[in-house]
């Protein structure tokens, strides 16, 4: 990737990263200065942090969901037993015939 050339042979999509990355190198004495511009160029590489990042929001779109059906689901427990039946002022097991 350092040469520069993607695969369709123009520039890479992560090659103004890695200059930035050489430009640091060149500019300062401790390879540990450039730390920031490195991890940019890695990110840009291999994506870690995006798909983390997507992860962390799929699963709490699907925590999300799972909390709206068990919400439907107690809704429609009450429209079928009566909200009065719910509440505990009737029991269900005496309510009936003789």
């Amino acid at each position: 990737m350092a040469s520069g050339y993607g695969y369709s042979g123009g520039r890479g999509r992560c090659y103004p990263y890695w200059q930035e990355v050489i430009k640091c190198y060149q500019s300062v004495g401790e390879p540990s200065e450039c730390r920031l511009q490195a991890d940019d160029y890695l990110e840009c590489l291999h994506h870690r942090k995006e798909i983390a990042r997507a992860k962390l929001i799929q699963s709490e779109f699907i925590k999300h969901a799972a909390h709206l059906d068990r919400e439907a689901q107690k809704g429609a427990d009450i429209a079928q037993g009566g909200a009065v039946a719910t509440v505990g002022l009737i029991d269900k097991s005496s309510s009936g015939g003789k």
